[in-house]
């Protein structure tokens, strides 16, 4: 999710979608690491870096045709999917196709995958340009001298955190990207994937 992220301080209750009908479903990283993430950003020049928080991205920006069907099918994935700790660990980019340096998600990479396909499914299934990757963005859309420096300093960073809710956003009118709804994971064990 590219433009801004507006994450209110009060809990959220689901309201009528706005006239815009798009969609987002992240991660949130817990605080005080997602601050720490912010200043890095922030120190690289990223214009973004104080108004979208650290997060890794379930689902990106996705038209949705029905909201009452699309909150549903949200909930029944969070409804079945079980707490996972995430480790995000070194640095990768996505240059030259897009100019993004980000984090490693290396333990729970398969568990967002996972969580990725169910949620972009039902209501929400469409092709994507590019493969599911998690990650967490540190540069976007910066120097390549800005890109060079966060790739590298931030090269041994290595962090845990579990992982137990994710944020259903909607995009507005405004380019602010709302988040509507915090879920909470139901699930006891991970589920298995269709098929198997």
């Amino acid at each position: 999710m590219d433009a801004r992220i507006r994450r209110p301080a009060s809990t959220l209750e689901v309201a009528p979608p706005a006239v815009n009908s798009c969609v987002g479903i992240v991660i949130a990283i817990p605080e005080p690491m997602a601050d720490e993430l912010r200043q890095w950003r922030a120190s690289f020049g990223d214009p973004l870096a104080d108004v979208v928080p650290a997060h890794i991205t379930l689902v990106t920006t996705t038209e949705y045709d029905d909201w009452d069907a699309t909150v549903d099918h949200v909930r029944q994935v969070a409804g079945r999917q079980a707490s996972f700790r995430v480790r995000i660990r070194g640095t990768g980019s996505f240059r030259p196709i897009s100019p993004v340096v980000y984090l490693n998600v290396t333990d729970g990479f398969d568990d967002c995958v996972r969580l990725h396909r169910r949620l972009q499914d039902g209501p929400l299934r469409r092709e994507l340009p590019f493969a599911y990757h998690p990650h967490v963005t540190v540069a976007h859309d910066v120097g390549d001298e800005s890109m060079d420096k966060a790739e590298d300093l931030l090269r041994s960073y290595d962090a845990s955190f579990d992982i137990s809710t994710m944020g259903l956003y909607e995009h507005e009118n405004n380019g602010v990207w709302r988040l509507r709804e915090e879920l909470n994971f139901g699930g006891k064990n991970p589920d298995p994937e269709p098929g198997s």
